[in-house]
């Protein structure tokens, strides 16, 4: 097994002076499944103040639960001593942690028999507890008792769920039912832990895995809202599943989207991470129909409409997404392409510019994302005319740019010292006349011409000085 040069000198250092050590966890289950690991964890029979005399360069990141990260360069690694955990009364936290020299006291610990094997150059893969098996049947099962474990650390029932949407693997069935046991504890984790979870999962290659956690009881606790869209069918022939399944295909296509679009465009002006951005948009995705279950109502004929969902899915968005304990701009994005996702074009270039105006330039890109996944996740019924109407706004979107038609009081050709030169006293009625003068740009953009404006404002502050 390959492992970086710093992590191998980390080892082998430990061995000079006598101790055991080793690559554990997550990166050596990656390792074997062929993926870059995202981090590397060194699990040590040295105590931790034995470890900070082994290396010149030591930071005290947890030592009281026995870690220490060695810095080697500018990059550190944790290294960690042996430990067996005492009692975990809150569901998180053990209430002691107790030194071990013993390997596999430490392995016996851990959650999952694939995050419970040790290598190092010497021994080659520490495999106690049927982690390679387990990989090559594709199968997450508990380390020991699944109740116990997850008595431990109530996340560890999500988590396992999130291993499954990454790697591709089920669920084994006594782990399974243990989630279904115990799945009411989920409730005594804490909101940014869940988010962490939950996140990881809509961002895997299977986010539909999110229905393991629904069906063993814990999409309840955290994601209620995410059940009664499953509950809810859609009698329309514009689709083909209920709200929560839809939503879930909708999830999947705007990844693939944004990776399409990924390859050729910096992400959101490029002012933005592309994780965030990611996460932005698979939750705008997840919750964009979220307002149906509120909002459906069948006509004469027995069909589903679900009139001003996009209005209380957006609200209902707002709420979730603070309950996670999200960012203001990751709320506030999410808010806004769930609000505007039903928007209609039709070919009609002025509403496309009230559009742009309300939703921000910026937003565009990935409302059109959106939108297309939505479409993609509905029935074929018409959806060759939907996707055709959709080329046409990102068309007629990229020509509103390039003319530089205005669509934001920054691009009118006055501002608000223009208006107060022209003899309007300042104050709010300035605002206001700058929002006017955009309502008439909008509907007309060759009216941005400054000469023009400048008559149209002497022309406005007269008719309101004579009134």
């Amino acid at each position: 097994m390959q492992i970086p040069e710093k992590v191998a000198y980390i080892l082998e250092k430990l061995r000079e002076n006598h101790f055991e050590g080793y690559v554990v966890g997550g990166c050596v289950r990656d390792r074997v499944l062929g993926r870059t690991p995202g981090d590397w964890d060194i699990t040590t029979s040295a105590r931790p103040q034995e470890v900070k005399q082994i290396f010149r360069r030591t930071i005290d990141t947890g030592i009281a639960h026995g870690t220490v990260t060695v810095m080697i360069g500018e990059e550190g690694f944790e290294v960690t001593t042996y430990r067996v955990d005492g009692e975990y009364e809150d569901h998180r936290h053990p209430d002691r942690v107790v030194f071990t020299p013993n390997l596999e006291e430490d392995l016996k610990r851990r959650d999952f028999t694939i995050n419970a094997m040790a290598y190092s150059p010497e021994t080659g893969i520490v495999d106690l507890f049927g982690g390679m098996k387990d990989i090559q049947s594709r199968c997450i099962r508990c380390v020991g008792d699944p109740v116990e474990r997850f008595s431990e650390d109530a996340l560890r029932m999500l988590r396992g769920v999130r291993f499954a949407g990454q790697l591709g693997f089920h669920i084994e069935e006594e782990t399974l039912a243990a989630v279904r046991t115990c799945a009411g504890t989920i409730a005594r984790v804490s909101a940014e832990r869940i988010r962490e979870e939950l996140t990881k999962l809509l961002l895997s290659a299977e986010p539909e895995k999110l229905l393991i956690a629904e069906k063993a009881g814990l999409c309840r606790i955290f994601l209620p809202e995410f059940s009664q869209m499953l509950r809810t069918g859609q009698n329309n022939p514009n689709h083909c599943y209920n709200v929560g399944m839809h939503s879930l295909h909708a999830v999947k296509h705007i990844q693939e989207l944004y990776g399409a679009l990924r390859e050729g465009e910096a992400p959101y002006d490029g002012c933005m991470p592309e994780e965030k951005v990611n996460t932005i948009l698979v939750y705008a995705a997840l919750l964009h129909d979220v307002g149906k279950p509120l909002c459906r109502q069948a006509d004469e004929e027995g069909m589903d409409h679900f009139h001003g969902h996009d209005r209380k899915g957006s609200e209902l968005a707002h709420s979730i997404l603070r309950r996670l304990r999200f960012d203001n701009e990751t709320v506030r994005l999410v808010e806004k392409l769930i609000r505007f996702h039903e928007w209609r074009y039709e070919g009609n270039r002025r509403s496309l510019r009230r559009l742009v105006h309300k939703a921000g330039a910026a937003t565009m890109p990935f409302l059109f994302m959106l939108q297309e996944a939505d479409v993609h996740s509905q029935s074929d019924y018409n959806r060759e005319d939907k996707l055709a109407h959709m080329r046409e706004a990102r068309r007629m979107f990229s020509d509103i740019r390039e003319k530089h038609e205005p669509v934001s009081i920054g691009e009118l050709a006055v501002s608000g010292k223009d208006i107060i030169s022209a003899g309007m006293q300042p104050g709010p009625q300035v605002g206001q006349m700058l929002r006017d003068l955009l309502e008439l740009v909008i509907e007309e953009p060759e009216k941005n011409n400054r000469k023009l404006l400048l008559t149209e404002i002497e022309k406005r502050i007269k008719i309101e000085g004579e009134n």
